[in-house]
């Protein structure tokens, strides 16, 4: 631990402890949105490998791959890949190529991470790969494991897994009790890897960046390029203030967000945003928040207001225009919305049938528009699910349109720097430049790196490729503004 604190120091950071949250991680000079306030390689990381995608074990590419001719477990991309891989790899390869094709359906991510885990702890006390202060085995085992507050059931499993870890390596030293001990751990500091536009490619351990605790109202947010984390302040961080990361998804109600962190995390919230010893004002904003975000609409249509139920319990109360939508009215709606199947839309989509999905969709969205506040977030989600399919089907301007429905709803629903509202102005420049509409897009792209060159940062890939478009959108649109003079 004196040995992290003191790397830690010569990067302006610094553990304490605090009581109810444990280890902390805390800034010692001020860091400023946009600045990178601590980097990490994986401890161990797999790729989110299933039976309808497969994915690159060194970058987490999708093509050219090629199985591993061994293990018939592992993808690669190529030889380079395969090379950086290889001193862990060849250990890997030798215990799953024991194993028959019936175990190895079994050997899901979850499993291989900790697998791995074991291999990368063996390869580095051998000394055959380094260890270094910020990545050693002793940081995992420093980590919180929440083993006395999971569910017998959750015990359960995690045995059951550990078990197969252990018919999978075959070491008699092998602690059955400590695996399973260390799968409660990835449950809790485990994070998912994500490319630029944050969609889910893999998961990893990061057991330094693992002691940065989570705020629905966070300072920082942490990003990957690659499979490297980085942690970038989103806002002015003072010296001596604790760096804050939200660890679930923050659009939603407070009881929302605290039945996620319980059930996923094992502790309740007691960041401001959640905290209900606030002044009656902050109170009053949570409550109106709820009722917008997952809240009823008003029964005139022409009225935004938010609804909250009636003192008799019979039906909710718009508190803008005063009018009352009974309960019964809702509750039919509700079992209507329920009635179409929003997992079948979902497999319809995933198997390539997007407009038999958007036509599910479609008529879910008709259902929600008449039950839920225009700023659901239910309502939101449809339209992304919408919007989605019908850019998979290149129907470009249906799909601005709905882009341009969901805007609104991620301005209310999150911070105004924040990486989801970044790239959902990012997707509407893009498809307004696509059709035309050259000066809209240099609107929605400037928001866009107003926003992402702080989440992201300016010299990653995917920042540079959004600042050259927005170059090329301001010339063709000064071109068009010339062209009519």
């Amino acid at each position: 631990m004196e040995d992290l604190q003191s790397v830690l120091l010569d990067r302006n950071l610094t553990v304490s402890s605090v009581p109810e949250k444990g280890r902390s991680l805390f800034v010692t000079k001020d860091f400023y949105p946009g600045e990178v306030i601590i980097s990490q390689e994986p401890y161990v990381c797999v790729p989110n490998n299933n039976s309808v995608q497969k994915r690159c074990e060194g970058c987490f590419t999708t093509t050219n791959l090629k199985k591993c001719s061994r293990c018939q477990v592992v993808w690669y991309c190529g030889t380079s890949c395969q090379k950086l891989e290889w001193k862990f790899h060849r250990l890997e390869c030798e215990v799953l190529s024991r194993l028959d094709n019936d175990k190895k359906k079994y050997v899901t991510p979850s499993i291989r991470l900790m697998v791995k885990l074991y291999l990368r702890r063996k390869l580095q006390n051998e000394k055959i790969i380094p260890s270094t202060v910020m990545d050693n085995y002793n940081l995992v085992e420093a980590l919180v494991s929440h083993m006395s507050d999971i569910t017998k059931e959750q015990l359960l499993l995690y045995a059951q897994m550990a078990n197969l870890v252990n018919v999978i390596l075959q070491w008699p030293e092998i602690n059955i009790k400590e695996i399973a001990e260390n799968f409660s751990k990835f449950a809790c500091n485990a994070h998912t890897i994500c490319d630029s536009e944050l969609r889910p490619l893999g998961t990893g351990l990061y057991p330094v960046i693992s002691i940065i605790n989570h705020s629905c109202l966070p300072n920082s947010v942490l990003v990957f390029e690659g499979r490297s984390a980085s942690v970038r302040a989103v806002q002015h961080v003072p010296k001596g203030s604790e760096v804050l990361i939200s660890y679930i998804e923050t659009a939603g109600s407070t009881m929302t967000r605290q039945k996620a962190l319980k059930e996923q995390y094992l502790f309740n919230c007691t960041c401001p945003r959640c905290s209900k010893l606030l002044v009656l004002k902050g109170q009053y904003d949570d409550i109106r928040e709820s009722a917008i975000l997952e809240g009823y609409r008003c029964k005139n249509e022409k009225c935004d207001g938010f609804l909250l139920r009636t003192t008799d319990g019979k039906g909710f109360q718009c508190q803008q225009c005063g009018l009352v939508r009974e309960k019964e009215e809702i509750k039919k709606t509700a079992t209507e919305i329920k009635s179409l199947s929003e997992e079948e839309a979902s497999k319809l989509s995933s198997a390539g049938y997007y407009q038999e999905a958007i036509s599910i969709y479609k008529m879910i969205e008709k259902l929600q528009t008449k039950l839920y506040h225009p700023f659901s977030i239910n309502l939101m989600r449809t339209r992304e699910k919408i919007l989605k399919s019908l850019m998979e089907l290149e129907h470009w301007s249906e799909a601005l349109a709905y882009c341009k429905l969901t805007i609104p709803v991620y301005q209310s629903a999150y911070p105004a720097i924040h990486p989801l509202l970044g790239l959902q102005y990012y997707t509407c420049g893009k498809l307004e430049w696509y059709l035309g509409e050259t000066e809209e897009a240099v609107k929605s792209l400037t928001k866009a790196v107003d926003i992402l060159r702080i989440t992201h940062g300016t010299n990653t890939h995917f920042v540079t490729e959004l600042l050259m478009k927005l170059e090329e959108a301001r010339a063709e649109a000064s071109y068009k503004s010339s062209s009519k003079e």
